[in-house]
C-alpha cells in the first residue's frame, strides 16, 4: 500500500531546482502542496486542501500526478510535462505527426543524440516525458492513456 507524506519547503525547493536545471527554466513557481508516495510518485494539491478537515479520511490517491522520482532522476508525468513544458528551454524533443502517432500508441522513438529524460513536444502541445538511452527515447505513456490503432 502506498503512503503519502507532505514534502517540506526544503524538499520542494530541491525538487523545483532540479527541474529548473534539467529543463533550463529560469524560475519555476508552482503554488501547490506537494505530496510524495513511498514509491516516489509526486502529487500536487490545491493550497485549499490545507483548510479541509481530512484527518479521518481514508484516501487512496490525492491531487494531480506530477512526477516520479527514482535514483534522484525526475520523470514528469503527461500532466507534469504540460504544466512546465512551455517554460522549458532544453531537453525538449520536437516530434512530427507520424512520430506523435507512434508515441501515443506506446512505441519508443528513434533518437541518435542526447541522454536522460526529455519532454516530448508536437507543435505547442506536450505529451509526457521519455528517457533517451543509446539510440531510443523510451516511452512512459501509461497504458490507460495510449491510443488504440485499428
Amino acid at each position: 500500500m502506498e503512503t503519502l507524506k507532505a514534502l517540506n519547503k526544503k524538499h520542494i525547493k530541491e525538487l523545483l531546482k532540479n527541474i529548473e536545471e534539467h529543463y533550463g527554466i529560469k524560475e519555476l513557481k508552482l503554488d501547490y502542496i506537494f505530496y510524495q508516495s513511498n514509491k516516489g510518485k509526486v502529487f500536487l494539491l490545491s493550497n485549499k486542501f490545507k483548510e479541509l478537515n481530512h484527518e479521518n479520511l481514508n484516501i487512496n490517491s490525492l491531487g494531480l500526478y506530477f512526477a516520479n522520482i527514482k535514483d534522484r532522476e525526475i520523470r514528469l508525468s503527461v500532466e507534469g510535462s504540460q504544466l512546465i513544458g512551455n517554460k522549458a528551454k532544453k531537453n525538449v524533443v520536437e516530434i512530427n505527426e507520424e512520430e506523435l502517432k507512434n508515441w501515443l500508441t506506446g512505441e519508443d522513438l528513434e533518437m541518435k543524440k542526447g541522454e536522460g529524460f526529455v519532454l516530448i513536444k508536437n507543435k505547442d502541445d506536450f505529451y509526457g516525458s521519455g528517457k533517451i538511452t543509446k539510440d531510443r527515447v523510451l516511452n512512459f505513456v501509461p497504458k490507460e492513456k495510449r491510443m488504440n490503432v485499428i
